[in-house]
């Protein structure tokens, strides 16, 4: 029986992760479940998985007798931990990371910020300790589906984007875009965080960045490409020239569940859970060069990525407050490039070779892009 935290569990990806072990009653057993300020389905989960130990902003009352309540550094380092579920959003995901990797964890990683923060440093942890990091996050996994079993070096990586609810918007209205309109993705459903990053290619980005350092493929040799449907999530072309597809139509819990029952394949019992490529009707797979004047954020990112240091933290921190702030209407769509790019011009690099540099640097751009925000609402 595996042991698994879930971190974020009362988020999409965490309730998701939930859905597939309430699916293998006798494969999984929680331990601890940890979350933001959801206390009432907290409170739910408690009662039905009985985890031994929960973390949360403020604990809600009336909980089951015998949980204890855990910061989520320590409870993934509980013994006897298989898996760690890291569905958090923003850098809070990273300690928790790094201290269940150097524990020998397997890490099933849906957070981006963790690895675009501290890319190098989780692959060194990964490298030392024996933990091992799985990806969850869709178009990575499907990348590590597809090498799977492959012997031959990969010359290429072609990740898919939908591009997004405004791929077809004339550029002169993006500015007027409201957050309601930006949350109505395409073809995915997902928190309002990596919803926002999906309008603007900053999530592309992020992907991008993780699949650099995951699978240790050079910067020229990432692609992206829009493609509308978001049946194919990533490509991998060998270096023979053959091209490998993973397919599959827009659900989270397939690499949910690849990643936990990694390396088998299983079958879930409940067969409306995942739902199946659809071949008895007409589809087409579409293939669109990216807009880079669209998408500024995505091309900014990477060439902040590619500053290495602790640029990366930078980057993840002025995103995350930048898209706070649309969310709440303070700024406007185009503005949450203007306000990461500025974070990131005053950014002074440093070595971002230490924990202690990169928290050092996301807590420096979150507070200059509050201070940048609260400029641009004063401008409003």
């Amino acid at each position: 029986m595996r042991k698994i935290v879930v971190l974020g569990s009362t988020g999409s990806i965490g309730c998701q992760t939930l859905d597939i072990v309430r699916s293998f009653p006798d494969e999984f057993e929680v331990v601890g479940l940890a979350a933001g300020s959801n206390h009432d389905l907290l409170r739910q989960q408690i009662a039905e998985f009985r985890p031994r130990h929960f973390s949360c902003v403020s604990p809600p009352g009336d909980l089951a007798p015998g949980v204890t309540q855990t910061p989520m550094e320590e409870m993934v380092s509980l013994p006897g931990v298989d898996v760690v579920m890291v569905a958090t959003t923003g850098a809070a995901g990273l300690q928790p990371t790094l201290n269940a990797l150097r524990e020998g964890k397997s890490v099933a990683l849906s957070n981006k910020e963790p690895i675009v923060m501290a890319g190098p440093l989780l692959k060194e942890y990964e490298s030392r300790y024996g933990g091992a990091i799985l990806p969850v996050d869709s178009e990575p996994s499907a990348i590590w589906q597809c090498i799977q079993g492959e012997a031959s070096g990969i010359r290429r990586l072609i990740i898919t984007a939908s591009g997004g609810p405004f791929r077809t918007l004339a550029l002169e209205e993006m500015a007027a875009v409201t957050p309601e309109q930006a949350l109505q993705h395409p073809t995915w459903q997902m928190g309002p965080k990596i919803t926002i990053d999906s309008a603007t290619l900053m999530n592309k980005a992020f992907e991008v960045i993780e699949s650099h350092w995951l699978f240790d493929v050079s910067w020229e040799d990432i692609e992206v490409v829009v493609h509308p449907q978001s049946t194919i999530h990533s490509m991998v072309e060998f270096a023979d020239g053959s091209v490998k597809a993973q397919l599959g139509p827009p659900s989270m819990r397939l690499p949910i569940q690849y990643a936990l029952f990694y390396p088998e394949r299983r079958r879930n019992p409940d067969d409306s859970l995942i739902p199946r490529l659809e071949t008895g009707i007409a589809q087409g797979l579409d293939f669109r060069p990216m807009e880079p004047e669209r998408y500024p954020c995505f091309s900014l990112a990477l060439e902040t990525a590619r500053k290495g240091g602790a640029y990366p933290a930078v980057l993840s921190a002025a995103d995350e407050v930048a898209v706070n702030a649309f969310l709440k209407g303070s700024i406007g769509f185009t503005d949450i490039y203007r306000v990461v790019e500025s974070v990131v011009t005053a950014h002074q690099p440093t070595s971002g070779e230490s924990l202690e540099d990169l928290l050092e640097a996301d807590a420096w751009a979150t507070e200059e892009a509050h201070r940048v925000v609260g400029e641009m609402g004063l401008r409003r």
